[in-house]
């Protein structure tokens, strides 16, 4: 569970939100997250989906993990699920794993985070690391080269009790919005890939390559 950052350093620039009305349209969203991976050379990219199970609120990470692992990404690698979850008490151990299973890996986080009414259901994509924990008090490594963050409930007191007490309905559709939004920018980057491929095969060939058939 992250902290609504924005709202408490003015001087970053706020990031790109999608309202709650608006998160079924999941093509502006893609953009932006396809606007940040579309600059990266070579690197392995890899989502982090922080969160448990055991809480309404803080299930949002999983969810999206889970969601993901059931579609055919070519680009992005999964961590977090609802089966396999990343939270505090394993979140170092699976730091670890990304880092040794991936070369110079740009990480994209996902939590859930408390803020303001007006915000509950939004989405947000935002440069820089995520604070796990920090909503609820708890002091765990930053994550992430840019992050994604739900706002499940209304943040500033009892945390914990809010999280509990969070619908249902809020953080699934924030989920299944962030899912396809990953999945339409997943899609678009293996195209590229693809016609960059087409594009290297055509530049180095060579028409002595017609003797080899």
């Amino acid at each position: 569970m992250s902290p609504n950052l924005w709202r408490f350093n003015k001087k970053k620039a706020q990031p790109f939100r999608v309202p709650f009305e608006e998160i079924r349209e999941h093509t502006p969203f893609a953009e932006h997250i396809l606007s940040y991976c579309q600059k990266l050379n070579g690197r392995d990219l890899v989502i982090l989906c922080v969160g448990t199970d055991r809480s309404t609120g803080d299930s949002l990470g999983p969810l999206v993990g889970s969601k993901l692992e059931g579609l055919s990404l070519g680009r992005f690698t999964v961590y977090g699920t609802l089966e396999f979850p990343v939270h505090a008490m394993n979140l170092t151990e699976r730091l670890n794993e990304v880092q040794s299973n991936h070369s110079n890996p740009y990480i994209i986080a996902i939590d859930a985070c408390l803020g303001q009414q007006v915000n509950v259901g939004s989405v947000t994509l935002q440069d820089g690391p995520l604070h796990p924990g920090a909503a609820v008090h708890k002091d765990l490594p930053k994550v992430g080269d840019i992050h994604i963050t739900g706002t499940v409930n209304i943040g500033g007191a009892m945390e914990f009790y809010v999280l509990q007490n969070t619908r249902l309905h809020i953080v699934m559709s924030m989920a299944e919005s962030i899912a396809q939004s990953i999945y339409l920018a997943d899609q678009k980057l293996s195209e590229h890939s693809i016609v960059s491929s087409a594009i290297q095969a055509i530049v180095h060939y060579s028409p002595t390559d017609i003797n080899k058939v």
